[in-house]
């Protein structure tokens, strides 16, 4: 039984008006994900770990483990584009205390199925923190298959994976897998699957429309957990909605920073290159007046 479950929250990154890590604005993100009952994801895509130095990294993680506590988990990205680096960011990051590391495949180059394992096992080998594969092809031009994770999945320190691939037969793809394996569990990535992800197997969820709406998304995993598919699969649609509404105006992630920002909490600008018109900013606060979207 692996130690990632549940709803871990894609926790944005806060940035104070000259552009540098707010701490106090990512403690009250992290205090503010715990009373919803969420675990915290760091340094993620809604966390635009590309845009953050690797110093950047350490202290991020380190706010989300102080601000936690002990009865919240945290778990922190590391993948970095070359597998020298992944492994020094991930040593550096095990130190600190996580629960688990998720490592991105890397991106840019276009790499063969034995080129990813070869990356995913020294970076396994050279950790002694849980690893998670981190699949989102979208974003990266790679693509973990089911075949290539299942030769993974054999690794002692492999645990799991996080598929953000966006379909359910890429995620039921990684299910099939799991149950080939007692110890390597999927954890859901889309919004849109929280609900199957979960009836079907998956261990855990990786929201980023958590930091929207923390107390719904973990609702779908509570109602499940005390047998009411019912009151879980209405609070999915309401997700769902959401979710479309919202994600058609711009890259999802940076949206998803602007409407926290719009709820009332000051994180402060996205370093992604998007910008927002004012159209943009009135469809935000639609879908917020519409939905009711206060804590």
């Amino acid at each position: 039984m692996n130690n990632i479950t549940g709803v871990y929250t894609a926790i944005v990154t806060p940035f104070s008006p000259d552009g540098k890590l707010d701490s106090d604005a990512l403690r009250q993100q992290v205090t503010r994900q715990k009373k919803a009952g969420n675990n915290i994801f760091c340094n993620g895509t809604n966390g635009e770990f590309f845009m953050l130095s690797e110093q950047e990294k350490i202290q991020v993680t380190e706010i989300c483990l102080e601000a936690a506590g002990d009865d919240t988990g945290v778990m922190s990205h590391v993948g970095e584009i070359s597998t020298r680096d992944t492994i020094r960011l991930g040593k550096q990051i095990e130190q600190l205390g996580v629960r688990a590391v998720s490592v991105i495949t890397p991106w840019f180059a276009a790499l063969r199925p034995q080129e990813l394992i070869t990356h995913f096992r020294a970076v396994a080998d050279a950790l002694s923190v849980p690893v998670y594969l981190y699949n989102i092809p979208a974003r990266t031009g790679n693509t973990l298959t089911p075949d290539v994770v299942r030769v993974l999945a054999d690794h002692p320190n492999i645990k799991g994976i996080k598929d953000s691939a966006g379909s359910w037969e890429s995620l039921h793809g990684f299910h099939q897998v799991s149950r080939q394996f007692t110890d390597f569990d999927v954890l859901t990535g889309p919004d849109s699957l929280i609900y199957k992800g979960f009836s079907e197997g998956s261990a855990g969820c990786i929201s980023g429309i958590a930091n929207i709406i923390p107390a719904q998304v973990n609702a779908v995993y509570r109602h499940l957990q005390e047998n009411n598919a019912t009151a879980a699969e209405a609070v999915q649609a309401d997700i769902n909605q959401i979710r479309t509404d919202l994600y058609s105006i711009a890259f999802s992630p940076a949206v998803v920073k602007k409407a926290v920002n719009m709820l009332g909490f000051n994180v402060g600008e996205s370093r992604y290159p998007v910008e927002f018109t004012q159209d943009d900013t009135q469809k935000i606060l639609t879908v917020i007046r519409t939905f009711n979207l206060r804590d």
